[in-house]
């Protein structure tokens, strides 16, 4: 078994493409291998600012010699399906092998050289990397994210001659810009390389960089008393800047922590590639910062540090400027700014939005506690900080700002909270709001956006969802199910509609009412089983809970968690055993003409004792199921049905549904009939799999 050995050293690639580089590289690698036939024990590969690398272990030299035997036509048949068939396998009338009448060629063929394969591999993969954005250089035709400089690859200790573009294959690799010793140097193997690398401060793992960074970073904080602020997008993008990262503490201008935290902090991390500190002993930042050098200095980092700290200062003073203009413009200003801005041709301005929003809110309040009146206060600020100096420099800061500008402008902390607060959640990590006044902003905020989208036909497609609806219903139901608000969805789409109809009436809407309530609740109801399904709750059962027609969220899901529990038990899925049992039956009848009705008979001749026992077993079941629907006790409405299990277990043992008597069958059709009627006051059981 051999080890092929990949590296394609080229300038700086942008630290945001590297870990998708290294997935492609597999990806595309593996695909290869794998047309050629070829197995592997593993393969890895390795992105960072200057290289891609890939290693396979366990490849074979050369693919075995292989014969294969092609069934040809019959020795009788005529002499043009003999000659096609001998085109088609290059062999003549005499290499053939006749057996029991049938012609058959046998074609061997020898294994190839593994290293002879790789050339036209590399190249395919190099020509047809899907990098974002690709570059061309000099004269030739590749394109690559930024110019290749060398080509590394060795199989089984030798180098596999081959030239893509002028460039050509070698053993030969080079060290970190300025720490390693500036001349390139030869490798054997993947661990030579790697240590090689390694001693000309180079680390090859992204994992190495990020771990390295992470402790260095710390360690610097708590040498003086203070704490990293965590922060793991940044981490994971400077471990693609440095190939042997350094961070190095440095000193902010104090002044400057007046400014909002999230400013401070995103004025570092945006320009600067910057971790904020903290001082554990107080609440808020400290006056320093970390930079993750790619040197390790002479000076321990002073001069570095010092630079980064003039630099940073002069960001923290264009946030400043901002802070400061913002505050003498002010909400008024802002919301006119907003008649002038198009939320969406078919949907109206941000102004004719942000109406829409409070009007809803203030309808939405008194479902979730709020105040009204304060509810439709922050709708209409909501989105007015978009406007604003400082949310146009940095657009993450939505609402965050609009928060600290209603604080600062007298209004009460909970319209101020709302309007910092209205945009969450915004993915399933983030923390849902529960002050009343920010779920109604919040709720109206989401609900305008899926039914006005839903309504000039702009829905998710495949993989495609350019409004982030799927991130708004699905913000929805966490607000719904996490706060316990009895919103029905049918509900909450006619109050949008209601809503719209009076605000946005210039759209058009390309569904008629009764299609868009349809589509949109089918989307709420496909949103909130991948939410179940993440939890570890069967999609099946969301579905038979649904096919009731209930679409109250909260009742839904307690409904499917005590459906699930009694499924899992033995009574639970006897009983669904039971149903289906009696579905079929009744179906199979109902093809035969209309199945009878009306109540079952417990006084026949002869009628069986099991008989008696389900019908009276089932009369209970439905008394005792609508008093605990009636409450939502729907634990109470499973052990009633549970107790349906041993009389239907019994009835199909000991009776005969099909009797010839008509009086018998149809009797015994009405039982079953009652059955799957009480049952399905509960659940579509039909839906459920098992």
């Amino acid at each position: 078994m051999a080890q092929l050995l990949l590296e394609i050293f080229s300038e700086e690639i942008p630290a945001r493409m590297q870990a998708g580089a290294a997935r492609d590289l597999e990806r595309m690698a593996s695909e290869r291998l794998k047309a050629a036939g070829l197995e592997w024990r593993s393969l890895t590969t390795y992105a960072g600012p200057r290289r891609l690398t890939l290693v396979a272990e366990g490849l074979p030299v050369a693919t075995p010699d292989r014969e294969e035997e092609i069934k040809g036509p019959k020795t009788s048949a005529p002499e043009q399906a003999l000659d096609g068939f001998l085109r088609k396998t290059g062999l003549t009338r005499d290499q053939l092998v006749e057996r029991d009448g049938v012609l058959f060629a046998v074609i061997s063929q020898k294994g190839r050289a593994v290293a002879d394969m790789i050339p036209a591999m590399v190249d395919e993969i190099v020509r047809g990397f899907p990098w974002p954005k690709s570059m061309r250089w000099g004269s030739g035709s590749l394109r690559w994210v930024r110019p290749i400089k060398r080509i590394l690859c060795l199989f089984d200790d030798a180098v596999v001659p081959f030239e893509i573009d002028g460039i050509e294959s070698g053993d030969v690799t080079e060290g970190h810009r300025f720490l390693g010793s500036g001349e390139p140097f030869g490798v054997a193997d993947f661990e030579d390389y790697r240590q090689k690398l390694e001693r000309h401060f180079v680390l090859l793992d992204p994992a190495d960089r990020r771990l390295r960074i992470l402790e260095a970073a710390q360690k610097v904080c708590s040498d003086k008393g203070l704490a990293l602020v965590d922060d793991d997008g940044l981490l994971d993008e400077v471990s693609g800047l440095a190939e042997w990262p350094t961070p190095i503490l440095g000193d902010m201008d104090p002044q400057f922590l007046d400014l909002p935290p999230e400013v401070v902090r995103l004025s570092m991390k945006t320009h600067q590639k910057y971790f904020a500190v903290r001082d554990p002993a107080k609440h808020g930042l400290a006056p320093h910062f970390v930079v993750v050098a790619n040197v390790e200095a002479s000076d321990g980092g002073k001069a570095l540090a010092a630079g980064n700290s003039r630099v940073l200062s002069a960001r923290l003073n264009d946030a400043r400027f901002f802070w400061d203009e913002d505050q003498k413009v002010g909400f008024d200003a802002w919301l006119k700014k907003l008649q002038g801005v198009t939320f969406h041709a078919k949907l109206g301005t941000l102004a004719e939005r942000v109406e829409r929003i409070t009007a809803l809110a203030r309808e939405i309040a008194p479902l979730v506690g709020a105040d009204p009146d304060q509810a439709a206060e922050a709708a209409r600020l909501a989105k007015a900080d978009l406007a604003s100096g400082m949310v146009g420099e940095f657009p993450e800061l939505q609402g965050i700002m609009g928060g600290y500008y209603a604080r600062l402008a007298g209004h009460p902390d909970a319209v101020a909270d709302a309007v910092r607060d209205h945009y969450r959640p915004q993915g399933p990590a983030d923390a849902v709001p529960t002050a009343p006044v920010t779920v109604a902003v919040a709720l109206a905020d989401k609900l305008d956006t899926l039914v006005g989208f839903f309504a000039i036909d702009e829905k998710p497609t495949g993989s495609k969802d350019p409004f982030a609806l799927r991130r708004a219903a699905l913000g929805v139901i966490r607000l719904v199910l996490e706060n316990g608000v009895r919103l029905q969805i049918r509900d909450a789409i006619s109050m949008v509609q209601a809503v719209q109809g009076r605000v946005g009436p210039h759209w058009h809407r390309l569904l008629d009412e009764g299609a868009l309530e349809g589509e949109v609740q089918d989307f709420f109801a496909d949103r909130l089983k991948v939410l179940l399904r993440d939890q570890g709750k069967r999609h099946d059962l969301v579905d038979a809970v649904f096919a009731l027609g209930d679409d109250d969220l909260v009742r839904i899901v307690r409904r499917v968690e005590a459906l699930q529990a009694f499924l899992a038990a033995d009574d639970g899925a006897n009983l669904l055993a039971g149903y289906k049992r009696a579905s079929n039956i009744l179906r199979a009848e109902a093809k035969k003409g209309p199945l009878p009705e009306g109540d079952v008979a417990t006084n026949l001749p002869n009628q069986p004792a099991e008989e008696i026992t389900l019908a009276g077993a089932v009369a209970d079941a439905a008394t005792a199921v609508d008093a605990a629907l009636a409450t939502e006790d729907f634990a109470a409405a499973m052990s009633a049905l549970a107790r349906l299990r041993a009389p239907v277990d019994a009835f199909f043992t000991a009776v005969m549904v099909n009797s010839d008597d008509p009086a018998e069958r149809d009797n015994r059709l009405k039982l079953l009939g009652q059955v799957r009627d009480v049952m399905g006051r509960v659940a579509d059981f039909g839906l459920i799999g098992g």
